[in-house]
């Protein structure tokens, strides 16, 4: 029971969060000084992956809570399968978005390392990531994810990589796409390098929906 105590702080802790920087974000609050990299207000915010991911890692946070809330009260025997299958794809998605930008848009930043770690970014980026894997690995131990579920952690990715290869070749003028429309880079070193870095992203998704769904059992 102390475990499911703790998740429940935890996923609570995660729902405040995922709210609070959507909120700035979208209406464009700086409380680390004002930083444009990978932000946008308004509705248009959702077509990062990083907020997508963010977004469904707080719904399902908030489902998780009551569940736990209604196991701790005796309400219910479990938490139902399909949850803890959801939660393991959606804390994937965060943990994808926290290394493709420590790895990948961090380093190749020309305004520093740390400039996409600021304001909603920091949350997006950093903290709900690491919170998230924290939960799911240490507090919400369950033997209901069988091996079988670990690919589904991929689906959200190539959903999303397929919606940002179409996204990309909609918009390319004089062979080139413009920058605008490739927002995370991918296709930076011509518009037919999407087609190594996506199936990059597919197998790195696969491996940290495995390693999450190892370290879970463990």
């Amino acid at each position: 029971m102390l475990k499911i105590k703790i998740s429940l702080c935890l996923n609570i802790i995660i729902v405040i969060f995922v709210a609070f920087a959507t909120i700035c974000m979208m209406n464009g609050i700086y409380f680390m000084g004002q930083e444009l990299l990978l932000t946008e207000t308004g509705p248009g915010l959702f077509k990062y992956f990083t907020v997508q991911s963010n977004v469904l890692m707080g719904i399902i946070a908030l489902v998780f809570a009551l569940a736990q809330s209604l196991v701790l009260t005796k309400k219910i025997k479990e938490i139902h399968k399909d949850f803890y299958v959801l939660k393991m794809v959606f804390t994937v998605g965060v943990v994808l978005t926290f290394l493709t930008t420590a790895l990948f848009l961090a380093p190749t930043s020309t305004h520093g390392y740390f400039a996409l770690f600021k304001n909603a970014n920091l949350f997006y980026h950093f903290l709900i990531p690491l919170l998230s894997a924290i939960t799911f690995v240490f507090f919400e131990k369950t033997d209901q994810i069988k091996f079988k579920y670990v690919c589904m952690g991929v689906l959200p990715m190539l959903l999303y990589g397929i919606y940002y290869t179409i996204n990309i070749f909609s918009h390319i003028v004089d062979g080139k796409v413009l920058p605008e429309y490739d927002w995370y880079g991918f296709a930076a070193g011509g518009m037919y390098s999407i087609f190594i870095s996506f199936p990059i992203m597919l197998i790195a998704t696969y491996l940290i929906s495995f390693t999450l769904w190892k370290f879970n059992k463990i």
